[in-house]
């Protein structure tokens, strides 16, 4: 009787690491459910980037403006009598650097 129950022991406890740790187990349940989220949240980002290009498409395709804004932006292109002007700004100067003198006080020539 006490090596039937030893062996159903045994058993039992083949049987949970199997159900824990073996394959398709709870663990790898856990990180399955884990990527599972992950890539949900990485398909949530691609489709507003696709919205996003989605309306820009939408844009240069019924309207000049969306077309002229880019010419502008992308080309530096101008409009037929417009004047086109360009505004550089002057550097500022550098602060003259600072003068040190060192902790000892100014060095004695040697005769």
């Amino acid at each position: 009787m006490k090596k039937l129950i030893i062996f159903l022991l045994v058993l039992v406890a083949l049987l949970q690491w199997r159900l824990w740790f073996g394959d398709g187990g709870i663990y790898e349940l856990h990180e399955l459910q884990a990527r599972i989220e992950q890539l949900k949240e990485e398909g949530d980002k691609l489709h507003e980037r696709n919205a996003a290009l989605e309306a820009d498409v939408k844009d240069l395709k019924e309207g000049t403006d969306a077309i002229e804004e880019r010419a502008r932006q992308e080309l530096g292109m101008v409009k037929e009598g417009e004047t086109f002007v360009q505004v550089f700004e002057k550097p500022h100067p550098l602060p003259p650097p600072e003068k040190t003198t060192p902790a000892h006080g100014p060095a004695k020539p040697k005769h």
